[in-house]
């Protein structure tokens, strides 16, 4: 079986030769060539190849894209829903978290400012544990950060700078205000890219936990702005 997968981010013959080699270490793979010349890489094998696989094999500054010849992958294409169970887990423990931190003296304000600083605190974490890989991942869809590649550095930081502010009941007005200008442009270059129905992958859990780029990316953070926004009125 023959499949032809696009990858741009390749600049040279030594790229060619490492997307070459983290292709061919696939299993079920039985051969794999790259066309620096046409940005493809054309992949033998005796069953379907899921595109998942293919795009999580190689590091994030390289970015898959199917073609007309890899659509046959979709067989084996694993289901949204399982790709993204690391997000919804982690979202259901800060949800629970903020409603057993404020459940006592129940009051609704605390349980989303204790939901937005665990969200930032958390989610900044796995940024930071590979801060190039994620600034890389980051620059793919992010508006700002393709311009400024300094931003996607020290994005993560800025989310824990918000994470601290909402925790502690410090300059709320201006996390909010912070929050919605900050998630509003990634939420723009994300639906760019869901539009553009490119298959990258999302940089919000950093690069340790491989996440698809899907709606679940613009609904965490419509999420966010909305109780922003809320708590701003």
């Amino acid at each position: 079986m023959k499949s032809i997968f696009k990858i741009s981010g390749m600049t040279c013959n030594g790229c060619k030769l490492s997307v070459e080699d983290k292709l061919s270490s696939i299993y079920g793979v039985d051969q794999a060539h790259v066309n620096l010349t046409k940005g493809e890489a054309v992949i033998h094998s005796k069953k379907p190849i899921s595109f998942s696989l293919i795009s999580d094999s190689l590091p994030p500054k390289y970015i898959v894209t199917r073609t007309e010849n890899s659509q046959d992958n979709e067989n084996i294409k694993v289901s949204k829903v399982k790709q993204l169970k690391p997000l919804f887990i982690i979202l259901a423990y800060i949800s629970i978290t903020s409603i057993l931190l404020n459940f006592k003296n129940w009051n609704s304000i605390n349980a989303m400012l204790d939901f937005m600083g665990l969200f930032y605190i958390i989610f900044s974490f796995f940024k930071i544990l590979d801060i190039k890989g994620f600034s890389m991942s980051f620059r793919m869809y992010d508006p700002l950060a393709k311009k400024v590649s300094l931003y996607g550095i020290i994005y993560p930081f800025i989310e824990v700078l918000l994470g601290i502010m909402f925790l502690t009941r410090i300059e709320v007005q201006a996390a909010l205000i912070l929050t919605i200008i900050v998630l509003g442009i990634t939420s723009v270059g994300v639906t760019q890219v869901l539009l553009n129905k490119k298959s990258i992958k999302c940089a919000c859990l950093g690069t340790t936990l491989k996440l698809p780029m899907t709606e679940a990316t613009i609904i965490e953070n419509a999420l966010m702005i909305i109780m922003a926004f809320v708590l701003l009125t």
